[in-house]
């Protein structure tokens, strides 16, 4: 696959990641970790992109305090590339600077292909196809296209999408966008796979100048901070806006939104026990990273850093250990982390 010289890549990659503590902390987020190659995630889904966008025509947007880390991470990003937001604002507009700022050195026909920093993908190539196929009907179609997961089961933790109609003259399974379902029920989630809805993933592709029209058209949350951002003050911009995902301030609202299916092995690395999905396993269902022994043991998550970890006879737990803390919780209760959290004394949850 041969890069075009018209396709932006842009990966978001803030977030402090704190339903992976006690690995994750501020300075060393989940996007920085080696949570399911032996390379941070960050790093994986760089690599990932690169047989599609060069490394200078892609955007990496993360927080100002890691700017330098993400730098060392990814040499080959220009520095310019990777733009600090000053405070973070949500994905609506994190967007829109990005497509100001490829507007800004490309034009408005330049098309953007927007990812996430903490994905595990199966199939990379295939990854690289539905981008691709994307673009092609973005700018055909001058819509903003979204990539959908056919679903692997019945999640409820995920957002779906609903296809309505087929684009006349697209193939690829181009459907118009009915509508958007946050995180339904078990039930209701079941019943969206049953009738053919897709995992909103979170890969958006558009013309950055269809994308800004979007935004002044439906977003009066970043639309009135537009001329911050044309005037290249980043400041003032992240400063102006009112904090709201790109999925309620523009895609909800919009009528020339586009979804094509994608089979690729996607999913959100989201939790502990979202690497049992991900990671490689052990005949009795482990994945394990580090140093660890597990006798008569199944369905179990280990991360070891520094030391060993022991298990006999024990099932669907989750065991983290580095630099003298260790966490153990359940699977099942590995996405309330964020609760632990707020419970511990400040000197056992920031060592």
């Amino acid at each position: 696959m041969t890069p075009s010289p018209d396709r932006w890549a842009v990966i978001l990659a803030g977030g402090t990641g704190s339903r992976f503590w006690p690995l994750s902390t501020p300075a060393r987020p989940k996007q920085m970790l080696p949570l399911v190659t032996g390379a941070p995630l960050l790093a994986d889904a760089a690599a990932r992109l690169r047989p599609l966008v060069g490394a200078d025509r892609t955007l990496l947007l993360t927080s100002a305090p890691l700017a330098g880390a993400v730098g060392e991470l990814l040499p080959e990003i220009p520095r310019a590339n990777i733009i600090a937001e000053p405070r973070a604002k949500h994905t609506a507009a994190a967007l829109t600077w990005a497509a100001v700022e490829i507007e800004r050195r490309a034009g408005p026909q330049a098309v953007m292909m927007s990812v996430h920093a903490d994905w595990s993908i199966g199939d990379d190539a295939a990854f690289r196809v539905a981008l691709a196929t994307a673009a092609d009907i973005a700018s055909r179609q001058s819509s903003l296209v979204l990539v959908g997961i056919v679903p692997a089961r019945p999640d409820p933790g995920f957002g779906y999408i609903e296809p309505g109609e087929r684009i006349a003259g697209e193939s690829a399974g181009a459907r118009r966008v009915v509508r958007f379902v946050e995180k339904p029920s078990r039930a209701a989630a079941e019943r969206m796979v049953q009738d053919g809805y897709l995992w909103n993933s979170g890969i958006f592709v558009w013309r950055v100048g269809d994308f800004l029209d979007e935004v002044m058209m439906h977003s009066p949350e970043v639309a009135p901070a537009l001329p911050s951002a044309r005037r290249g003050d980043i400041d003032a911009f992240f400063h102006e806006v009112t904090p709201i995902s790109v999925d309620q301030g523009v895609l909800e609202r919009s009528d020339r939104v586009i979804v094509i299916p994608g089979d690729f092995g996607w999913d959100d690395v989201g939790t502990w026990a979202s690497l049992l999905r991900v990671r490689a396993r052990d005949g009795q269902g482990n994945a394990v990273a580090g140093p660890a022994e597990l006798i008569a043991s199944r369905d179990n998550v280990v991360h070891a850093e520094g030391q060993t970890v022991v298990m006999f006879g024990v099932h669907d737990l989750v065991v983290v250990a580095r630099d003298g803390l260790t966490l153990v919780t359940t699977t099942d209760r590995a996405a309330e982390l964020k609760m632990l959290l707020d419970a511990l004394p400040p000197a056992v949850r920031d060592r």
